[in-house]
């Protein structure tokens, strides 16, 4: 990836203030979680192109699929990639998914896998792992039950937990859907080491505080 320059006095914002200024534009009806998976699968084709992958080549990507709001911008621009030709995989994480967007990446052609059995071949076909686990939501981002299972089990087998052995042109690019998971979005700490770290963060609508 091209580095990404920044604005040196850069404005974070804070989980309310961001679901405050979201609210009357949900209220109007703006499709603002179509509009941020829209932006979200440019930030992926371009690391595809990148990475000398273009999405209509058929890279593999790996969509980590929370219960809530991030894991439908992960689906929906799942099914963008996919009807391009990406050969996406999902693993759900949490308790349920978003129902659209879930059916949308299906009629595209995304396959559902199991934690236990499909992980490992899921990275390891893997040009970009989408990191749709938790967002701003929840008093606590540190991962819980199988979200934390996989993040452990995908740090081992990238390398992630020895720096000297990460060799990033070598494994997935991680994109993270508004922030990486486990990060708290306000004050930017991480209440548990086991997160995925970013090459690359969309986050969407204001900069999250804790990104700072």
């Amino acid at each position: 990836m091209r580095p990404q320059v920044f604005p040196e006095n850069l404005t974070g914002w804070t989980a309310a203030q961001v679901r405050a200024a979201e609210a009357p534009l949900l209220a109007a009806g703006e499709p603002l979680m179509r509009q941020a998976a829209a932006a979200l699968a440019e930030v992926v084709r371009e690391v595809l192109r990148d990475r000398g992958a273009p999405v209509e080549q058929g890279p593999g990507i790996l969509v980590l699929a929370g219960s809530g709001d991030n894991g439908g911008d992960a689906l929906f621009a799942a099914a963008e990639l996919a009807g391009e030709g990406a050969r996406v995989s999902v693993i759900a994480t949490g308790s349920r998914v978003h129902e659209e967007a879930a059916a949308a990446a299906r009629a595209a052609g995304a396959h559902w896998v199991q934690l236990d059995a499909g992980l490992e071949p899921a990275v390891r076909e893997a040009a970009v792992i989408l990191d749709g686990i938790i967002g701003i939501g929840g008093d606590s981002p540190a991962l819980r039950g199988d979200a934390r299972t996989a993040v452990a089990r995908i740090r081992e087998l990238l390398h992630l937990t020895d720096p000297e052995r990460d060799a990033r042109a070598d494994r997935p690019a991680i994109v993270a859907v508004d922030l990486p998971s486990g990060v708290h979005s306000d004050d930017g700490s991480v209440p548990d080491p086991t997160v995925l770290p970013a090459d690359v963060t969309v986050t969407f609508g204001a900069v999250k505080a804790g990104l700072l």
